[in-house]
């Protein structure tokens, strides 16, 4: 039986839709020569006798449809109030209940509800729905035992197993000839460690001796004969020039007070009448004649 081009295309587009996302528990097999020629493949729920079987639903296509509804049948043996022993499924949808946009998988998935709801109240097998209202544990076993012999396969159909992952493999890049890509060099072992050294330096360690000039000997500081015990520290000719002068300003200014102790007229004097009258004048005697000493011997040098 042909189909309308309207039909034909939409059911194409369910047929292509049940293959790539289908229902839970719920496939079809097509046949490529006949899109026509196919069937449903419903899984048993679980928790219901039905479990583990596998349940063909066939279906035969009017030129009324859409606006039919078609023929299902149940093309797998099952013990099932709604379902005669010829394979006729009853229930609503397929009947009064249909509507134009209903599709195959609407019908597929109403049958799978159908085997967890059976309805005892409109039943095409009477004693599978009267062991339904009477007797459900026996029922229960009844129908689990006809599943396991008709409709539990040794495997499961092909339809059910999970999509394999084939991968292509890419396409061998054609070696062109060439210069080697990997280029000859020393071993990662042979290569010298780098040493880089810092260009600051540490300071060298200078030494804190500083060397002065050794001055050279200065004679011995001679006295005059007439006062042999008396004698006066070395100093400086710089620092005699001035007592020197000193003195002889404080000789011919005597209203000026010599505050130099070495001095006539300085604090360190001995006071008059002791008996030691000529001292005062053999000190300045020995003193002028030590700075003429020294000036000779600067000259000399």
């Amino acid at each position: 039986m042909s189909l309308g081009p309207t039909a034909m295309r939409r059911l194409v587009r369910e047929m292509a839709t049940l293959r790539s996302s289908p229902p839970d528990g719920i496939r079809v097999t097509t046949n490529e020569e006949d899109i026509l020629d196919f069937c449903g493949i419903v899984q048993g729920p679980e928790g219901t006798p039905y479990e583990g079987g596998y349940f063909r639903i066939g279906f035969k296509f009017t030129e009324e449809f859409p606006a039919a509804p078609p023929k299902c049948t149940m093309l797998t043996r099952i013990f099932h109030p709604n379902v005669s022993k010829s394979g006729e499924i009853c229930v609503n949808t397929l009947k009064k209940d249909w509507k134009r946009e209903y599709g195959i998988t609407h019908i597929l998935v109403t049958i799978k509800c159908l085997l967890i709801y059976p309805n005892a109240e409109s039943a095409l097998d009477e004693a599978a729905g009267k062991l339904l209202l009477e007797n459900y544990d026996e029922y229960f076993k009844h129908a689990k035992l006809i599943t396991n012999v008709h409709a539990k396969p040794k495997t499961r159909p092909p339809e059910f197993d999970p999509p394999s992952i084939t991968t292509t493999p890419a396409p061998a890049t054609p070696s062109l000839p060439g210069p080697p890509t990997t280029l000859p060099g020393p071993s990662r072992s042979s290569i010298p460690p780098i040493v880089v050294e810092s260009p600051i330096k540490a300071p060298q360690k200078v030494s804190s001796t500083v060397l002065l000039p050794t001055p050279e000997p200065t004679e011995p500081l001679q006295l005059s004969p007439s006062n042999n015990n008396s004698r006066l520290p070395p100093t400086a000719p710089s620092s005699s020039t001035s007592i020197t002068a000193s003195a002889a300003s404080h000789k011919d200014s005597p209203h000026v007070q010599n505050d130099n102790p070495g001095l006539p007229g300085g604090p360190l004097q001995p006071a008059a009448g002791n008996g030691n009258t000529n001292a005062p004048s053999l000190k300045r005697a020995a003193m002028v004649g030590g700075v003429a000493k020294r000036k000779k011997g600067l000259k000399r040098l």
